[in-house]
């Protein structure tokens, strides 16, 4: 548009007035004002609008079509500003959320509903992939928000919102342990033992808690020679519950099946370093006020939440 849009509105109010002094004294502008205006906008589209005469003025065939055409434009601008006054009086927007499949059920689910029923018109994508790859895709710029496992005590300033802990022991039916002891002739025998003699179950390689839980292992000198590589963290724990072997899991998240027997601890003599989960939000992209919003309940509700998640 090579126009100023303000020639447009005074040509569009002349018109609709059928004066250009009533138009004048609608737009609070003088009367030489709105006719220079007018002479300008003739001039740079090279025809003639306005036919002027002692009862006022008519349009030309020129300024006809340009008033109707201009009608429809200024009705999509009116249209596109109420659009966005209601999504500001209903809170309607939109937020991308990336987090691994564990931390979407056991963690962010929870923040998730009473967010959800603050905010019912906001829309909400879910991005599943490792903290690893979400890591990436927070600095790409592809999602607004990532819900993370810190466990190398990285300092993220204030875009971090710790929220949880995360405590990885090694489980496995009663019977399993037994039947275990009773194969490797060792009643006595210590977590270690047992470790490197079970079917231990692990998350896959390029998952963050495995290369964790690898590391732990060989700090404390457990080789293991028999283990299965497991997608997601409810497999494992279903795995182990049906007596397929040792599993390594967040409590938290096998709190249910502890609290009942059907998954007994090993327990451990040196026990894994707890990890902080919590939330990246950079400052950026708090401009969005969706994101911005959910920064705030995560501040304002992460106390009752985490408590009702015990």
């Amino acid at each position: 548009m090579e126009q100023n849009l303000n020639q447009y509105r005074i040509f569009y109010a002349v018109a609709q007035a059928g004066s250009i002094s009533k138009a004048s004294e609608k737009l609070y502008i003088s009367q030489p004002a709105v006719s220079k205006s007018i002479s300008k906008l003739e001039e740079s589209l090279d025809a003639v609008l306005l036919k002027r005469s002692r009862k006022g003025i008519t349009l030309t065939d020129e300024g006809k079509t340009l008033f109707e055409q201009l009608g429809i434009a200024f009705a999509a601008i009116e249209a596109g500003e109420k659009k966005i006054k209601n999504l500001h009086d209903l809170g309607i927007g939109k937020i991308k959320i990336g987090v691994s499949a564990s931390l979407c059920r056991f963690i962010l689910v929870p923040f998730l509903k009473g967010f959800i029923e603050e905010n019912p018109h906001v829309s909400i994508t879910i991005v599943n992939q490792s903290s690893a790859k979400t890591f990436k895709l927070l600095e790409q710029g592809k999602i607004d928000a990532a819900l993370v496992v810190n466990q190398n005590g990285d300092d993220f300033g204030d875009d971090f919102i710790a929220v949880s802990e995360l405590e990885d022991i090694f489980v496995a039916t009663p019977t399993y342990i037994e039947n275990l002891k009773t194969r490797i002739a060792s009643p006595d025998a210590d977590t270690p033992t047992l470790l490197e003699s079970a079917n231990l179950m692990l998350l896959d390689e390029e998952n963050i808690s495995r290369i964790f839980v690898d590391n732990y292992l060989n700090q404390h000198g457990i080789e293991v020679n028999k283990f299965l590589e497991v997608t997601n963290m409810d497999l494992l724990i279903e795995f182990a519950k049906i007596g397929m072997g040792v599993s390594c899991v967040i409590r938290e998240m096998a709190r249910k099946e502890l609290d009942e027997g059907s998954l007994v601890e090993l327990p451990l003599k040196f026990p894994m370093n707890k990890r902080t989960v919590g939330f990246i939000l950079p400052k950026e992209n708090l401009a969005v006020p969706t994101v911005s919003n959910f920064k705030k309940f995560i501040v304002e509700n992460m106390e009752q939440i985490v408590t009702e998640r015990k």
